[in-house]
């Protein structure tokens, strides 16, 4: 069972939650952030390296020192301020008329170390690094991690209770999703959802594999520099936005490949039909519709791939995948890519951009081909979670993502 308790968040005044709010560091490159930061944003915090002119490299030591300077003054400014307490938070998001509602909270990190904490992807080690540097130099966990949990009617019901009143921040983003913010500030209310909490088997990590995993490696390491070490320290925490597993929504993660691997075209399309029905579709957007069915775009063209029987194993929750079936049929087979987290001719496009961003890099010459995807389910994450193993790199991409800046936990 999971343990959580409520914190005492860093968090912007009202007047000043929506310029503060930014988009997670990870979905920008540098200059997106720079052209996308406000005065007060918290892109200052997390890409710091966007206040160098001209931009440097985001891991250079200056730019560690930056965050921790830009933190600091964001606080002495008021642009960030700690509540009194430790209190529980709601989180929603609305977009394309649908609402999630999450628990801002924070988790234990033995939960993750003991596997209560499930993941489904594997990290990058220099990725994992980077983010326990950011956590470690600011002593807080300045973004959210994004997990499911399974559907709870008495967690829904304290939700319900403070959703029907007055927010503690409302607004919309420029991308036109909605974000509204409640405190649970009730005794009782988060002794209740502690208690109901404990009695959840598991979450599941959504989004922020990287943070997950660097905000455990963080907790350890304080837990072994602390002779006096005693188990309830803040630094065994951090911080999450948990949401009702039903409520989230999966899209696609799309691929594009920089060349052939030798093949012409006719010859790339010829070992395709050995394990694929091919459908010329012209050169119009078209999107895959259902499992291992994909549509590629190829030399001005797409065409819809639909996956021969026999090709996967649907009594196997990876190898039913289409991420597996398209990597062990195209990817590998015929194009060479084995390793999907270090191979440097293949690149992955989340559906929020759409896929005209797929047929832009190949048209620009960029790329060479490309691929979409028909989105994983929650249900088959959950399984294979379950099941102790591991998706391929770049299987899920949720949408909307969480605002950074809302909540944060210092340590």
């Amino acid at each position: 069972m999971v343990r959580v308790r409520p914190f005492a968040a860093v968090r912007p005044p009202k007047e000043y939650a929506k310029e503060v709010a930014s988009r997670p560091y990870d979905v920008l490159n540098s200059e997106e952030a720079k052209a996308e930061a406000t005065e007060k944003s918290l892109l200052h915090i997390t890409r710091p390296e966007i206040d160098f002119c001209p931009i440097i490299d985001e891991h250079d030591p200056k730019v560690y020192e930056k965050a921790v300077e830009n933190f600091r003054l964001w606080q002495e400014k008021g642009w960030l301020v700690q509540d009194e307490k430790p209190q529980y938070y709601v989180y929603a998001q609305t977009m394309s008329g649908r609402t999630q509602y999450g628990i801002v909270l924070c988790a234990h990190t033995d939960d993750y170390s003991e596997g209560k904490i499930k993941k489904h992807e594997l990290t990058r080690k220099e990725k994992e690094d980077d983010r326990m540097i950011h956590v470690r130099i600011q002593n807080a966990n300045i973004e959210p991690v994004f997990f499911a949990y399974p559907d709870n009617a008495g967690i829904d019901a304290i939700v319900q209770k403070y959703t029907s009143g007055e927010p503690e921040y409302d607004f919309t983003s420029d991308d036109g999703v909605a974000h509204t913010f409640w405190v649970i500030g009730d005794e009782g209310d988060i002794k209740e959802i502690t208690r109901i909490f404990g009695d959840i088997p598991a979450f599941y990590v959504a989004d922020g594999h990287h943070r997950t995993a660097a905000a455990a490696r963080v907790g350890a390491e304080k837990r072994k520099n602390n002779p006096d070490h005693r188990g309830e320290e803040e630094y065994n925490w951090f911080m999450a936005v948990a949401f009702p597993e039903s409520q989230l929504n999966i899209i696609d993660y799309n691929r594009v490949v920089k060349d052939l691997n030798g093949l012409s075209p006719s010859e790339f399309l010829a070992r395709l039909a050995e394990d694929f029905v091919i459908t010329a579709k012209g050169p119009e957007i078209c999107r895959p519709t259902k499992l291992h069915e994909f549509s590629m775009y190829l030399e001005g063209s797409w065409y819809l791939l639909d996956a021969k029987e026999g090709r996967y194993d649907d009594s196997d929750p990876i190898g039913v995948l289409d991420v597996t079936i398209l990597s062990d049929l195209v990817l590998d087979r015929i194009l060479g890519i084995r390793d999907l987290r270090t191979d440097k001719r293949i690149d992955f496009v989340g559906g929020i951009r759409g896929l005209k961003e797929l047929s832009d890099r190949v048209d620009s010459g960029e790329m060479a081909v490309a691929f979409a995807m028909y989105p994983v389910s929650m249900k088959q994450l959950v399984d294979i979670a379950d099941s102790g193993k591991i998706m391929p790199p770049k299987t899920t991409w949720f949408e909307p993502k969480l605002r950074s800046g809302l909540a944060i936990h210092k340590l």
